[in-house]
């Protein structure tokens, strides 16, 4: 017997010795931040920290940070996310499961009826009997080429990828957060722009009218003041349209309804400092954008699949042990002479599967390299939108300044026109020109400081918001080496 089973598992591995993995390999290979070219952009930088985990506060708003926290709370997505951590954590237990012994209980009562033919002796009649059982059975699979191990650590790589996940999600919803209020910030400022500009036109209105009486006017310049009027009050009630729009967008992304956006106020944002970059770009943001974490936990999780289909080609053995009571009736089922046991290996191999293991392994080789490369888009995406906010930010503080010498002007050249205009020296035309370019100015200067607000809240979200990596991934080098035995 000794014998008969030393030949078995002699054989077991010298079969799968024969494994063939050939022709069968990942393709791709993660791409070392350190060789890329950050540029100038992010070169030439004042050193800053990291963003704050909430670095919307930054903005000085209270009403903002309520709106932040209620989405987080509330977000149907959100939600969604984390339940997927729930899910990945169940996934993550059953693949523990399969690394530890396991224990099952049986317990058979049968009643038996049988009748005379099927026995090797006459018997004068059919014969009913009771047959009982009761085993307590152990299996342990040995697991002699890792592939539970590399299941279970792979759903643990799963694991991460899904935490990391729900926080590029939260991060994903601060940011819409955050840039619907600022986009409703310039809504106001520009509705305190066309408020004021519909003033003056009325200003300029009641001068038209007072030059008529006075005989100095004519009746021209009281209408083509008067027609300017009804597309300054069309242009407030698109303003007005547009608030009420991103309200309901807020109330949205907190999982509430319009009615909670009616009740949103006037923003009052205000950023204190502008926004530096940290030291170690790009390569800082490895490990500080949730996106980029949880594609690298994807590429570790992509590569235990690989170790999992390659152990498929190998031997199961496992160690069995089961030991009970079994008897026919009932008196004596709990009597000594009806123990029963057994132990022993359990030996399975694949011998001939149709090309079955080879097919699941170039599967699982290829999904390595879709998550490789979903790994490489999001390092180069990272660094990207960090130079593209870095050189909006840059550039706007600079079409800030000259807004603001325009605007100056356009003041400036206003007042003398309507001063002009009240004493009779400048005709309508040269007031309605200087309206229509103080509006522009105004206009601008209201788009560009949004836009600077905005720009702060990417810039943000692109590195990381505040996002810090807890639990590193294994190296690249030892990774590689996995795959690619």
């Amino acid at each position: 017997m000794k014998f008969r089973h030393a030949i078995t598992a002699a054989l077991s591995f010298a079969l799968a010795a024969c494994a063939d993995f050939s022709g069968i390999a990942p393709q791709s290979r993660q791409l070392d931040p350190q060789a890329l070219d950050p540029g100038a952009v992010l070169k030439a930088r004042a050193d800053a920290a990291w963003p704050a985990e909430a670095w919307w506060q930054a903005y000085g708003d209270p009403q903002l940070n309520q709106l932040v926290a209620q989405a987080i709370a509330g977000n149907p997505g959100l939600r969604s996310a984390r339940a997927r951590v729930g899910q990945a954590t169940g996934l993550a237990a059953i693949a523990r499961a399969g690394t530890l012994p396991r224990v099952d209980g049986a317990v058979e009562l049968d009643r038996t009826y049988q009748t005379h033919g099927a026995f090797p002796v006459d018997i004068p009649e059919a014969y009913t009997y009771w047959e009982n059982s009761a085993l307590l059975k152990i299996s342990y699979d040995l697991d002699l080429w890792g592939k539970d191990r590399a299941a279970m650590e792979g759903a643990l790589d799963s694991l991460h990828a899904a935490e990391v996940e729900a926080r590029a999600a939260q991060l994903s919803l601060a940011s819409a957060v955050t840039q619907a209020y600022v986009q409703l910030a310039a809504q106001y400022m520009l509705r305190d722009v066309a408020t004021a500009n519909l003033q003056r036109q009325q200003k300029v209105l009641d001068i038209a009218k007072r030059r008529y009486k006075a005989g100095i006017g004519t009746q021209l310049e009281i209408s083509q003041a008067t027609t300017v009027l009804p597309e300054s009050q069309a242009q407030i009630e698109r303003i007005d349209e547009s608030t009420d729009l991103l309200r309901n967008q807020l109330a949205a992304l907190q999982g509430k309804g319009p009615g909670d956006g009616e009740r949103i106020a006037r923003p009052v944002l205000k950023l204190e400092h502008g926004a530096g970059l940290p030291a170690n770009l790009p390569a800082g943001l490895l490990g500080h954008r949730p996106d980029i974490v949880a594609q690298r936990w994807r590429v570790e999780a992509a590569g235990k699949d690989i170790a999992v289909a390659k152990a498929r080609f190998y031997p199961d053995v496992n160690l069995v042990a089961a030991g009970g009571v079994a008897s026919f009736g009932f008196t004596r089922m709990f009597t000594g002479e009806n123990a029963t046991g057994e132990f022993g290996p359990a030996i399975s191999l694949p011998i001939f599967e149709g090309g079955r293991l080879r097919g699941n392994l170039r599967a699982q080789s290829a999904a390595y390299d879709v998550a490789v490369e979903s790994y490489n888009s999001a390092v180069l995406n990272a660094v990207h939108e960090v130079a593209d906010q870095v050189t909006s930010l840059r550039s706007l503080d600079r079409q800030l300044e000259r807004t603001d010498a325009a605007l100056a002007s356009a003041t400036i050249a206003d007042q003398q026109a309507q001063q002009g205009f009240r004493a009779g020296l400048t005709d309508y035309l040269s007031v309605l020109n200087t309206q229509a370019e103080l509006l522009v100015q105004q206009r601008n200067r209201a788009q560009l400081v949004a836009r600077q607000l905005e720009t702060y809240a990417a810039l943000m979200k692109a590195l990381g918001g505040g996002f810090k990596e807890t639990v590193p991934a294994p190296n690249q080098t030892a990774q590689t080496q996995q795959v690619n035995p």
